[in-house]
C-alpha cells in the first residue's frame, strides 16, 4: 500500500478520516477533460484506493458543474485532421476510468454538483452510488456531435433503466434534471445544493464504519451477477461468506450485538 499521492494538474485529492476525495479541478471548463486528465483520474482512484487510511471514495467536480464530458475543441481539432489514432486513444483513456472505478474493492461516491454529460455522466454511472444536487443534471450527449457513447454508457445504463430508456436517453441526446435522474434510478438521491457536501459526507462516513472485507466481497458479487446464473452466485456467496467467516471482524461484529454497542471493524 501507498500513503504518497501525486499532485496532479487537472484532478485534486485529499483524505480525511477514512474517505479519499478526487475533485476534478477545470471549473473554467466545467471540468471537460482535457490533456492527460482522463490518465491522471485513473492514476487519482488507483492511488486513493489503495491508501491505507482510506475506506471510502468520492468523485465531484469543481465549481458548478461535475464534467461536461471531452473538451469539444480538441474534439474539433481531432476530426478536422483526421486523426484517429488520437481519438481512439482518448476513449481507450476513457475505458480505463471507468474500468479502474469498477474494479476499486472499496465503494466510490459520485458526488454529482452539477452537470454530467456525455463520458462525464458515464464516469458518474460507474460509480457505486450517485448523490446529486438538485442543480445537477446528466445526459448521453454524444450525437449531438455526431458520435456514439463511450465510457461505458452502452453498459451502465441498460443496466440501471432497462433497454427501451437507455434508447431513448441515447437517442435523444437530452440532458435530463435531477428529479427525472432520481425517478429513473440514475441517481440514489438528490438534496439541496447547500446539503449536498454534508449528504454525501454522511454516507460516506456510514459506509466506511462498514467491515471492509464484506463491503468489498458484496460489491464484487453484486457486479459479478449482471452476467452469472443464479447457481453461479450461489456458489460465489458460499465462497465470500466463508472469507466473511474467518475475519476477525466477523467476530467483532457478532461481539458487537451481543453486547449491544456498535462495532469497530479494522479491515482484518
Amino acid at each position: 500500500m501507498t500513503t504518497d499521492i501525486t499532485v496532479f494538474e487537472y484532478v485534486l485529492t485529499s483524505v480525511t478520516d477514512g474517505i479519499g476525495t478526487i475533485t476534478l479541478n477545470r471549473p473554467d471548463k466545467l471540468n471537460a477533460f482535457a490533456g492527460t486528465m482522463r490518465q491522471e483520474v485513473t492514476q487519482a482512484v488507483k492511488e486513493i484506493a489503495d491508501h491505507e487510511d482510506v475506506r471510502v471514495l468520492i468523485i465531484t467536480g469543481a465549481g458548478r458543474a461535475f464534467c461536461a464530458g471531452a473538451d469539444i475543441n480538441y474534439m474539433k481539432q481531432l476530426i478536422e485532421s483526421g486523426d484517429t489514432h488520437a481519438f481512439g486513444e482518448l476513449v481507450e483513456a476513457g475505458r480505463s476510468v471507468v474500468t479502474t472505478i469498477r474494479q476499486t474493492a472499496k465503494p466510490v461516491i459520485a458526488m454529482v454538483n452539477g452537470p454530467a454529460a456525455g463520458g462525464g455522466a458515464n464516469m458518474a454511472l460507474s460509480c457505486d452510488f450517485r448523490i446529486a444536487s438538485e442543480k445537477a443534471s446528466i445526459g448521453q450527449t454524444f450525437n449531438r456531435i455526431g458520435l456514439h457513447p463511450d465510457w461505458g454508457g452502452t453498459y451502465f445504463l441498460p443496466r440501471l433503466v432497462g433497454v427501451a430508456k437507455a434508447m431513448e436517453l441515447v437517442f435523444t441526446g437530452e440532458m435530463i434534471d435531477a428529479k427525472e435522474a432520481l425517478r429513473i434510478g440514475l441517481f440514489n438521491k438528490v438534496v439541496s445544493p447547500d446539503k449536498l457536501a454534508a449528504e454525501t459526507d454522511a454516507f460516506a462516513r456510514l459506509l466506511a464504519a462498514k467491515p471492509p472485507m464484506a463491503l468489498a466481497l458484496a460489491k464484487e458479487a453484486l457486479y459479478q451477477s449482471e452476467e452469472c446464473s443464479l447457481n453461479d452466485m450461489l456458489g460465489v456467496e458460499l465462497r465470500h461468506q466463508l472469507r466473511c467467516f474467518a475475519s476477525e471482524d466477523a467476530m467483532e461484529g457478532l461481539n458487537a450485538f451481543l453486547e449491544k454497542r456498535s462495532p469497530k471493524f479494522r479491515g482484518i
